[in-house]
């Protein structure tokens, strides 16, 4: 994971003693303080369970725990000089590992009973149409990239640093239910 503010990194990673009365850049601590945020890493959740199969034609709800997707805080201070920084996540990209990529713009939505169990996720889901079976562990690799954006404050000025990823992943196990008719 790499976390860097868009300014000078070699101004910045080099911080110079200021003479008598000159501050230290406010970018030095915005690079201190982003440095420090220590953002969760996605857990990924499905309807059907994670950790069961999922079925081929179902609609796959998908979502990223609840407790990862908040707001995540930091104060760094260098010679006097405060920023506060603030991480918020943005979106979630999931690659279903059949091709197949979804953009969601918040964690999505946990299923419960109180949706038909038929439907597709409101928020974030997938729909497999061909099952794991014959790749090899027999199932797809999920994963999903949260982005971040952090807003901070300091000596009377403010900034975005945009674009901060962190990834989660996980084995999902597809495959195909026969029905059988009888008379």
């Amino acid at each position: 994971m790499g976390i860097m503010p868009r300014f000078d990194v070699e101004k910045a990673r080099k911080p110079k003693k200021p003479k008598g009365g000159e501050q230290v850049p406010v970018e030095v601590v915005v690079q201190r303080a982003v440095e420090r945020l220590a953002l969760p890493e996605p857990v990924i959740r499905t309807s059907p369970d994670e950790e069961l199969a999922q079925v081929v034609h179902v609609p796959t709800w998908m979502w990223v725990e609840h407790s990862r997707w908040r707001p995540v805080s930091v104060a760094a201070e260098v010679d006097g000089v405060r920023v506060t920084a603030t991480a918020r996540p943005r979106k979630a990209v999931w690659s279903m590992g059949d091709g197949g990529q979804v953009v969601c713009q918040g964690p999505g939505t946990p299923y419960s009973a109180a949706y038909d169990p038929r439907s597709s996720s409101p928020t974030c889901g997938h729909t497999y149409h061909r099952a794991s079976m014959t790749l090899p562990g027999r199932a797809y690799t999920v994963s999903v990239r949260v982005t971040w954006d952090v807003e901070w404050r300091g000596r009377g000025e403010t900034g975005v640093v945009p674009g901060l990823v962190m990834t989660g992943e996980r084995q999902l196990v597809v495959d195909e239910v026969q029905t059988v008719v009888t008379r």
